[in-house]
């Protein structure tokens, strides 16, 4: 798993970001707790298709935790299988944060900053110093988190389901999902209108300012919720949704629209 975990990123789509390397990832511990039941197998690799999007150092911390949850599962006929994309997708986000708090806003500068002085200083191991900085603690988190996740998932989630506790867990976890999600879409989705009422050559409505007043972040929340209503309802493809949204965009702008 920690030298699969190095693939996360190697195959990236814009609507599940490293999903194949999650799959790929967790396909041991797929095949050895579900030997010989090929449905359940299958269960966990799509269930591992899902979006997933965070630090590459906090990665196989959040694999060990899942792995942990998927061999309960594996175990335990009553075990609720959707705790498991639950519980990875309201790790994501929190993990992100700090993963690229600690790794690319500290470590990274202190690293680059010895290596840039070594360099001013013509030491031509300077870019070694530089990768020896960060790739040691980065790899010793990597390695020390999957051993972590995997460790306390197997003592704590047994102790969570048999109290009920995994229950409410599974709800917060949810709800901290949509929240990033929420998130998510006002941060990255963005259209603006152009098109304002314009009376005897004097502007006397913004559009935009005036969905602003209403609800802000209306249109980007629209786009939303219909492109969600298009994969899971009419089951369009990813692909000729996101040429459609360039088409719209293209159109829009040659209108002067938005």
């Amino acid at each position: 798993m920690f030298w699969r975990s190095f693939t996360l990123y190697s195959a990236v789509t814009p609507a599940k970001q490293g999903a194949s390397g999650v799959s790929y990832t967790m396909q041991p511990f797929i095949d050895r707790f579900y030997k010989n039941r090929e449905a359940d197998r299958k269960s966990a690799m799509v269930r591992h298709m899902s979006y997933f999007n965070t630090n590459v150092a906090m990665f196989p911390f959040i694999m060990g935790i899942t792995a942990s949850m998927e061999k309960e599962n594996s175990q335990k006929a009553d075990f609720n299988a959707e705790s498991i994309n639950a519980i990875k997708t309201s790790l994501i986000g929190p993990l992100a944060g700090i993963g690229d708090s600690v790794f690319w806003g500290v470590l990274r500068v202190i690293a680059a900053g010895i290596g840039v002085s070594l360099a001013q200083a013509n030491n031509f191991l300077a870019p070694i110093i530089f990768l020896i900085l960060f790739n040691l603690p980065v790899q010793f988190v990597r390695w020390q988190g999957a051993k972590l996740g995997y460790t306390l998932g197997a003592s704590y989630i047994s102790d969570l389901y048999e109290s009920g506790m995994i229950n409410v867990l599974t709800k917060g976890a949810t709800i901290v999902g949509l929240a990033m999600v929420g998130a998510m879409t006002s941060n990255m989705v963005s259209l603006q209108l152009k098109w304002n009422m314009v009376l005897d050559g004097k502007t006397i409505m913004k559009s935009q300012e005036m969905l602003n007043q209403i609800f802000v972040g209306l249109i980007p929340l629209s786009i939303t919720l219909i492109c969600f209503w298009l994969l899971k309802k009419k089951n369009m493809s990813i692909n000729i949704l996101i040429f459609s949204i360039i088409g719209l965009g293209i159109v829009l702008s040659l209108l002067g629209i938005a």
